[in-house]
């Protein structure tokens, strides 16, 4: 599983629907699914912290959540159908302080609005996101390259020992470690 975040909304240009956009905490990965415009409005409000007069469905399901004593612990988009691109999410919720926990299945929109209610992380499967996510390219090639700069300067006198006042006894070397070959 993957932690990701609400990076924003968005609207395909071809099919003039609402699109919520998620992203891992390295900002490279992307996942975007379509949703409803209720649901768009939905995460928006959340998005957003608007206040509306009355509970609209998700602020009433967050109401129904603390008033039963839970928690929302995660969202979890765990599928992807691939004929029909419908993904699948849970609602991993706990009752008190008891440990365990019950999942209920919920469409990835409604999971997402309720979660950025209830501040509960995101996650997505690993698996869907190789089959669905797209890549920043630009920041991973930049990244890479900036890796390989750092790699071909650096020199073992670069790193700093760091000595947690281990025992230095008999069978232990000067450096730490244990032995001939350091395990």
């Amino acid at each position: 599983m993957v932690e990701m975040r609400v990076r924003g909304l968005a609207v395909d240009a071809n099919t003039r629907q609402p699109v919520v956009i998620l992203m891992d905490a390295t900002e490279t990965r992307f996942l975007p699914i379509w949703i409803g415009v209720f649901e768009a409005d939905a995460i928006l409000l959340a998005l957003e912290e608007i206040k509306v007069p009355r509970p609209a469905t998700h602020d009433l399901m967050k109401s129904l959540v603390q008033t039963l004593d839970a928690k929302l612990v995660r969202v979890v988009v765990h599928a992807l159908e691939d004929k029909t691109s419908t993904y699948f999410a849970n609602l991993v919720l706990r009752r008190g302080s008891g440990p365990q926990e019950i999942e209920v299945d919920a469409r990835p929109s409604d999971a997402i609005a309720l979660a950025l209610r209830l501040t509960a992380p995101i996650f997505v499967a690993e698996d869907v996101l190789a089959r669905s996510s797209v890549q920043d390219k630009v920041k991973i090639n930049k990244e890479m390259e900036d890796f390989r700069r750092f790699l071909a300067d650096v020199k073992p006198g670069d790193f700093a020992r760091y000595d947690q006042g281990r025992d230095k006894g008999p069978d232990k070397d000067p450096e730490g470690g244990t032995g001939p070959d350091k395990q």
